[in-house]
C-alpha cells in the first residue's frame, strides 16, 4: 500500500483496494506517506552531509520507490554504503532489478525479518557491505508498528543497536493515534482493521511510547516532532495538521 501512496507503480489489485478503504476513512494517508518519505530524504541526506554517515542499514524498506535511500547518501557521498532489508519475496525481486548495475559493494539487500534482528545482523549480505566497527545510520521507518508488543519491538531496536558502534545513528518513524479526535479515532478503527485483514496488523503508539525508542541515545534536534517538522526544507508543506500527518519521526546519535 506504500508504495500505492508514493505514487509508485509496483503494487497488486488488492493493494490499491486496501489503500483505498484507508484513504476513504482517512483522506490524508497519502499526505502521511509522502511527508514520511520526505523525511527519510531529509534525515538521510543530513547525515551524510552534516554527521559524515557513510553506511546505511535500512529495514523493512519496502518496495524501491525513487528517491532511494542509496540514492539520497550516495548522491551527498558516492561512497556511501547501504544495505537494505525486508521480509517480502517480491520486495527481493525489485531490489534485485533496482541494485542491478549497481558497483559491487556499496549497495546491498537482506532478506530477513525485523522480529529477528539477529537474522539481519548476521546476514553475508550486511557483513560483506557494510563494516560495523564504523558508524552505521540504522533506519527503522514506517516499520516499528507493524511489530506488536508481544514481538518486543525495543528489544529489537536494542539489539540492532547494541551491534553498532558510538556515533551510529537511529533514524525512525512511527505511527500514532495521539492526534485523532473521536470520529477520528473511530475512522482510525477501520484503518486497523483493513491492515489486519490485509495481513500486517498495526499497533500505533503514543508519543512516549514512541520516546522510548531512542533511550540513552542523543535526540538530535528538533527532537521527536511530526515528520514534516523534522528540519523541513523549502519544499516541505508547513500546513499540514497533525491528524493528517498522525506519527512522529526522530533522528538520535549512540554516544
Amino acid at each position: 500500500m506504500y508504495d500505492y501512496y508514493l505514487g509508485g507503480r509496483d503494487h497488486s489489485d488488492a493493494d490499491v483496494r486496501a489503500a483505498e478503504a484507508v484513504a476513504t476513512a482517512l483522506p490524508g494517508v497519502k499526505a502521511a506517506a509522502q511527508a514520511n518519505r520526505a523525511f527519510m530524504v531529509r534525515a538521510t541526506r543530513w547525515l551524510a552531509a552534516e554527521r559524515g554517515v557513510r553506511q546505511f542499514l535500512d529495514i523493512g524498506s519496502g518496495i524501491p520507490t525513487e528517491p532511494n535511500l542509496h540514492q539520497v547518501a550516495q548522491g551527498v557521498a558516492p561512497e556511501a554504503k547501504v544495505v537494505y532489508s525486508d521480509n517480502d519475496p517480491l520486495v527481493l525481486q525489485h531490489a534485485r532489478e533496482m541494485l542491478h548495475g549497481d558497483e559491487e559493494g556499496t549497495t546491498a539487500y537482506v532478506h530477513a525479518d525485523v522480529t529477528d534482528p539477529e537474522s539481519i545482523l548476521d546476514a553475508p549480505g550486511l557483513s560483506d557491505t557494510i563494516d560495523l566497527g564504523r558508524p552505521v545510520g540504522l533506519s527503522l521507518n514506517s516499520v516499528l508498528h507493524f511489530v506488536a508488543d508481544e514481538q518486543h519491538p525495543y528489544d529489537i531496536v536494542r539489539t540492532l543497536l547494541g551491534a553498532l558502534p558510538a556515533g551510529s545513528h537511529l533514524v525512525l518513524t512511527h505511527t500514532t493515534a495521539d492526534f485523532l479526535d473521536a470520529a477520528g479515532a473511530q475512522r482510525a478503527e477501520t484503518v486497523l482493521k483493513t491492515y489486519a485483514s490485509d495481513g500486517c496488523p498495526l499497533r500505533p503508539r503514543t508519543r512516549t511510547e514512541v520516546a522510548r525508542f531512542f533511550d540513552g541515545l542523543e535526540m538530535a534536534g528538533p527532537g521527536l516532532v511530526l515528520p514534516h517538522r523534522w528540519r523541513p526544507d523549502r519544499d516541505t508543506p508547513a500546513h499540514l495538521p497533525a491528524e493528517e500527518v498522525p506519527g512522529y519521526a526522530g533522528v538520535a546519535r549512540k554516544p
